[in-house]
């Protein structure tokens, strides 16, 4: 669980950020947090991987106040966290494979498991049969797929996506949308920070929306707007999903199809 109680954050600058915000998300929460640039997002954000400090109040994950810890324990907190940025960082004298395996090493992860992973990881996002390519070989979308396995390959209990789809046409953004909501299927908590209110309004999951560092709304099920549920409008019954090796499976499956059929 993810808890911000009152937190109040003020950049020495002088400029106000945060102002004693709360909010909670459940494991295993989808959350949208929306509003303009400079309403706060990119500030929650960095509180939450300890890139800043609260001025006031607290950030709590699973009751642990992380907004008081010391730094040398931030690198293990962050290996709980998996990112994704809208420039998907990817390092570009790296291909696929490895980009996605260093993920792993700096946690110290052997190197069979390493070999063992990465590859169902990569069948998981579409681009096991580009594993060998270099990051300016790819487009945009597949570029953020390998963010995506990056950030999903240690098994994160959160996932943190700042502008996932900023630099990405429509059929990418929903195609790294759907990927998101796979992942959050599993039970994987999932925060997405964006602007891109095409792909909030079609998800519909609950949305934070901050002005001016304040909290104006907190929605479940809703979209951009303030369109409010349906009457009787219920959330659909979410099938069980397969493990996650069987997923890498069906996804070799069809790849091997689309090969057959072309």
């Amino acid at each position: 669980m993810i808890e911000f109680r009152g937190v109040g954050m003020t950049y020495p600058s002088g400029i106000e950020a945060l102002k004693e915000i709360g909010f909670v998300v459940d494991p295993g929460e989808f959350l949208f947090v929306i509003g303009r640039s400079g309403s706060g997002k990119s500030t929650l954000v960095k509180l939450l991987t300890c890139e800043e400090r609260p001025n006031r109040g607290n950030v709590l994950i699973d009751g642990y106040d992380i907004s008081r810890i010391e730094r040398r324990y931030v690198p293990y907190l962050r290996r709980n966290i998996g990112m994704i940025f809208q420039d998907f960082r990817l390092i570009e004298t790296k291909s696929v494979y490895e980009n996605v395996a260093f993920a792993m090493e700096i946690v110290g992860a052997p190197g069979k498991l390493i070999r063992r992973r990465v590859p169902i990881v990569l069948s998981t996002v579409g681009l096991k049969d580009k594993s060998d390519m270099r990051p300016s070989e790819l487009s945009g979308g597949e570029q953020q797929r390998v963010a995506i396995a990056r950030a999903m390959v240690n098994n994160p209990m959160l996932i943190l996506a700042d502008e996932p789809t900023g630099n990405l046409d429509p059929g990418n953004s929903e195609s790294i949308m759907a990927l998101l909501d796979s992942i959050n299927q599993r039970g994987t908590t999932v925060i997405v920070c964006t602007h891109d209110s095409s792909v909030v309004d079609k998800m519909r999951r609950r949305v934070i929306e901050l002005e001016a560092g304040r909290i104006v709304r907190d929605d479940r099920r809703s979209g951009y707007g303030t369109a409010p549920e349906l009457p009787g409008e219920t959330p659909a019954e979410q099938p069980e999903e397969p493990p996650f090796e069987e997923m890498a499976e069906e996804a070799e499956r069809r790849a091997a199809q689309e090969k057959v059929d072309a």
